[in-house]
């Protein structure tokens, strides 16, 4: 019996294999003792024949954002604001108080 694997990237490697009909293909895998699964998978179109030769692994992940702001979304409150000395003032109004009278 041949290693599947090998099979499955000699089919890549080569054009005129992946574009023969499915018939022709699993002529040709039953001739080079392909695997019965990988064989089945060829003629049927359904690749889960090959999950009982490889087995079948969950790939699954979820992309949850913790926090639904971005980085670059600062509020303008939180920024401090800067003199023209560089010295920081932390949420100074950019007006003078109006005088009292």
């Amino acid at each position: 019996m041949s290693d599947t694997i090998e099979l499955l990237e000699a089919i890549g490697r080569d054009a005129s294999l992946r574009h023969i009909s499915a018939e022709e293909l699993a002529d040709l895998l039953r001739r080079v003792q392909a695997s019965e699964a990988l064989t089945k998978t060829v003629v049927s179109g359904d690749r889960s024949w090959l999950s009982e030769e490889f087995g079948t692994i969950l790939m699954h992940t979820t992309h949850i954002s913790q926090i639904p702001a971005h980085e670059d979304d600062e509020d303008e409150d939180d920024k401090p604001d800067h003199d023209e000395d560089g010295k920081e003032h932390e949420n100074e109004s950019p007006c003078p108080p109006a005088e009292q009278p």
